[in-house]
């Protein structure tokens, strides 16, 4: 029990990885509202980055920039994990805005954030178009539903 401790305490920022990257797992896929979804895809690539960048940092050695002629690899820190990194935030950066744009539409059209209920309005779209007949949106939404959106547009 005493070497899992000090395994534990030796590798407290891998642990710390581990546990952003399940938070925002379980806010993926448990929570309903786009918005949540999208934060926790952002916490698990922030715990990714934080494990890619403790893996590549080795105690006692300097940051690869050659230094009072010194070529030694033993002398230098791997670069490539922190250029991986450093690929992976701009990448994760323009996922971010491109899925926040995506739910701004969304909201835009539906009113609503929650995918339960976007999913019921699209499929009660498609529905009307391939018929070409109104339908009421009770059929497809439920009191409770309706009244939450309702709620929703009034406070908006």
């Amino acid at each position: 029990m005493s070497e899992l401790i000090d395994n534990i305490l030796g590798n407290y920022i891998e642990c710390v990885a581990v546990l952003l990257f399940a938070i925002g797992f379980c806010l993926l896929l448990l929570d309903r509202n786009i918005v949540k979804k999208i934060i926790g895809m952002n916490i698990m690539d922030t715990a990714l980055y934080l494990f890619l960048a403790s893996m590549g940092y080795i105690d006692g050695r300097l940051s690869p920039i050659v230094q009072n002629g010194i070529t030694s690899m033993e002398t230098y820190v791997n670069p490539l994990p922190s250029g991986l990194v450093l690929t992976g935030i701009v990448v994760s950066v323009s996922v971010s805005a491109l899925m926040l744009s995506l739910t701004v539409r969304l909201y835009g059209r539906y009113h609503t954030l929650n995918l339960d209920t976007i999913y019921l309005l699209a499929k009660y779209d498609a529905a009307c178009d391939a018929d070409d007949a109104d339908h009421a949106l009770t059929q497809v939404l439920s009191d409770k539903e309706l009244l939450r959106i309702e709620r929703e547009e009034g406070e908006n």
